[in-house]
């Protein structure tokens, strides 16, 4: 009972406060962010700036490969603006590439340097074979070149019906592919609950002691750990109603929403227990701010890894965010792994546990200090 006046408490107080509403901002901007700023899948094709310098028949039979595999066999006229020149171009426009045909070839080069992108000019050498001349930006990597200097040494149908022979195999048959915009949702559940979670929760300890409320309050019948709880089950509700304020429109009924809420109280249990310790480290929050940046840095680096799936060294596995953004994309899958996510949850409150205890250990003789 004193637990549960305590958190009604808590959140009357919270929902009067600054942080409160910085949550509920956050989640209405990440909201806006999924629903109009990221595409439901972004544009894949590659962007290629082409001069074609060969007699008119050889130019005219490269230009209907180009027309043959436009979308709509129309070939568009396109003015590109380069600082202060509007430069003329052909725009040819596949399912796999969007190509801008250059007048010239130092309008390929005005091009190139404007866009920072790749340029390749195609000219016949002295013996009458093809001649590719790329102008590169400095940041391709050597393996980028070495493919560039292949693709010009060797017949491109050649290359091309090598590649279309090549047999693809994908090792497990019940796979679900998410749209990007899908995709981004666990990064961002992550962020609201574990970032802002155990940022906010030590921005609630330490205005505490500073108003002067902690002396107060450690003068009453409750204890230390019905206070440390209450602040975790304000932060846990709030996690939990931001979260679906993006989840809901953005996805509609296609997650687990029990699943969900398990890992969100779960997780979001770990994250405030984990802000408890931290704050009961320091005096203010200015003290803390060291700590919780790192803290916060640590927790990023494996939604580095979850949108860079070619680097994902072992032992980022170990940071908690890992499993936690893993957790949310198997909910959001349809076919997802249910036995990952709840076995995720339990690790989570028995690590979160471990740390309330420690937490109210520390705090029981410095919330009045």
């Amino acid at each position: 009972m004193k637990l549960w006046y305590s958190f009604l408490k808590e959140l009357q107080l919270s929902s009067k406060g600054f942080y409160f509403y910085i949550e509920i901002l956050m989640a209405l901007i990440m909201l806006v962010v999924v629903l109009f700023v990221i595409p439901e899948n972004f544009d894949k094709r590659s962007t290629e700036y082409i001069y074609v310098g060969l007699p008119k028949p050889a130019s005219e039979a490269m230009l209907g490969k180009l027309l043959d595999s436009d979308t709509d066999g129309i070939v568009e006229s396109v003015t590109i603006k380069v600082k202060d020149e509007e430069l003329s171009t052909d725009y040819y426009e596949s399912d796999e590439s969007k190509v801008y045909l250059a007048k010239s070839e130092s309008d390929l080069i005005k091009l190139a340097d404007s866009k920072k992108q790749p340029g390749v000019a195609i000219s016949l050498d002295e013996a009458g074979s093809l001649h590719y001349k790329y102008y590169l930006q400095g940041y391709e990597s050597q393996k980028l070149k070495n493919l560039y200097m292949v693709s010009a040494s060797k017949d491109l149908a050649s290359l091309q019906e090598g590649i279309n022979g090549q047999e693809v195999r994908s090792m497990s048959g019940d796979y679900e592919v998410l749209s990007d915009r899908a995709n981004t949702i666990p990064a961002l559940l992550t962020f609201n609950g574990s970032f802002m979670g155990m940022f906010i929760i030590a921005a609630y300890i330490f205005l505490d002691k500073s108003a002067g409320i902690i002396k107060a309050y450690a003068v009453t019948a409750s204890t230390v750990w019905q206070y440390l709880m209450s602040k975790v089950l304000v932060i846990t509700l709030t996690t939990i109603i931001t979260s679906l304020i993006v989840v809901i429109p953005a996805l509609g009924g296609k997650p687990d929403y029990p699943l969900l809420l398990l890992f969100l109280v779960t997780t979001g249990f770990f994250a405030s227990a984990l802000g408890l310790l931290v704050s009961s480290f320091f005096k203010s929050l200015n003290q803390s701010f060291n700590a919780i940046f790192v803290l916060i840095i640590a927790m990023m680096l494996p939604s580095i890894a979850y949108f860079i799936p070619s680097w994902e060294p072992f032992w980022i596995r170990f940071i908690p965010s890992y499993p936690i953004l893993q957790g949310f994309r198997e909910i959001i899958l349809d076919n997802g792994d249910a036995s990952y996510v709840l076995f995720a949850s339990l690790g989570f409150f028995v690590a979160g546990s471990l740390l309330f205890i420690w937490s109210n250990h520390r705090h029981k003789g410095l919330l009045t200090a």
